[in-house]
């Protein structure tokens, strides 16, 4: 049964998960950004704000009209929180035979992400099959992941950098969301269509305050996200986009897009999908040993380093390798593309390199 509430019964839904034992994640504003962090109440959101991006360019609006969904995405994704920045793997320590190593236990959490756009819902699903694959799982990921909640909402507007609709990834909430939002206007004002995705999520959207929602409350929001599929204006042509990149190591385009980027990492770290990490050693005084895996980046030179030497020495070669993997055999490894058309890496790139301009203007000038 799908519900109608309005801001106070957000509220509810919110302090519902808290009182279940749930730590809520959700969009809330530091630093002049919309970032994801702990919240508890409406209050919490980004409320009446929207933002303006466009290639290297971010900065927030004022709406006017008290949307707690109207901004876009900002430069924090929900992988900080699934596949941390930095794990304690295990712990070396000295013995009678030796050494004994410990793995670091990984204790199961209980997250609930509020606020989650269709893109990043897929996002999700990817970072699953490449650290919860058949062949090799990363526990620290899969403690975070396992009774993981997420509410997600359908996007009621699009930045400039979305490109979604072309990767078939939104913006309307696709399978993986236990509840999903609609924001659509109300007689009363704005009001939230809810949807559930899951038996757990019905459950929870049957103790909601509120009304049954009717057919013109579907059809407000099928309304919303046409709009706003209608209003993106960057595309990627995804079709036969894999056979055409790994064919196309020497395009001279390669060296354009090198002679602006700056190799500094900033799509990497934007993107929900990247996974690249290292282990750094530490050792006490006492002689333990402490194993930790870091977030990396394609980008770094340090990061193909063999016997001193870096297998992938220009930033040429780099943003090659990014883009490729991202785009093209990233399918062959996973079965899936790494790009979720979520628009971060152009958005977060500080010379504003647009990776759907970059692969068109390939496309256009093939070499002979």
């Amino acid at each position: 049964m799908n519900r109608v509430i309005d801001r106070a019964g957000v509220d509810t839904l919110m302090a519902s998960l808290t009182e279940d034992g749930f730590t809520v994640i959700g969009p809330t504003v530091r630093d002049n950004a919309v970032v994801y962090d702990t919240i508890g109440s409406t209050d919490d959101l980004p409320v009446g704000a929207g933002d303006a991006q466009d290639g290297g360019e971010y900065r927030l609006t004022e709406r006017g009209d008290g949307a707690l969904f109207g901004h876009n995405l900002g430069p924090t994704t929900w992988r900080r929180f699934l596949n941390e920045p930095e794990t304690e793997l295990l712990r070396i320590r000295p013995s009678e035979n030796g050494f004994e190593a410990t793995p670091t236990p990984q204790p199961p959490s209980r997250l609930a992400f509020f606020g989650v756009r269709a893109c990043e819902l897929a996002a999700i699903a990817v970072q699953d099959r490449v650290l919860m694959g058949p062949h090799a799982t990363d526990p620290a990921y899969a403690s975070r992941r396992e009774g993981l909640l997420i509410v997600a909402v359908n996007c009621g507007t699009a930045a400039a950098t979305c490109f979604c609709a072309s990767m078939g990834t939104g913006p309307r909430v696709g399978p993986g969301a236990d509840l999903q939002l609609t924001e659509i206007e109300g007689g009363d004002g704005l009001e939230y269509l809810v949807e559930s995705g899951t038996e757990r999520g019905a459950d929870i959207a049957e103790a909601l305050p509120g009304r049954e929602a009717t057919s013109a409350d579907l059809a407000a929001a099928d309304s919303v996200l046409k709009a706003t599929e209608e209003s993106m204006v960057r595309a990627m042509g995804a079709d036969g986009i894999r056979d055409f990149l790994v064919g196309a190591p020497d395009h001279p385009r390669w060296d354009d897009i090198a002679a602006r980027c700056l190799a500094c990492g900033n799509c990497t770290l934007a993107c929900p999908t990247c996974f690249c990490s290292t282990t750094v050693d530490s050792v006490t005084l006492d002689g333990e040993a402490v194993r930790t895996s870091v977030w990396d980046s394609c980008f770094s030179l340090d990061f193909t380093s063999l016997h001193g030497h870096a297998v992938r020495g220009s930033t040429k070669s780099r943003y090659r390798q990014w883009l490729t993997h991202k785009l093209a055999t990233w399918h062959d490894q996973f079965g899936t593309s790494g790009c979720v058309g979520c628009g971060r890496c152009i958005t977060w790139c500080p010379v504003g390199i647009d990776m759907t301009e970059e692969v068109a203007a390939m496309r256009e000038a093939v070499p002979a």
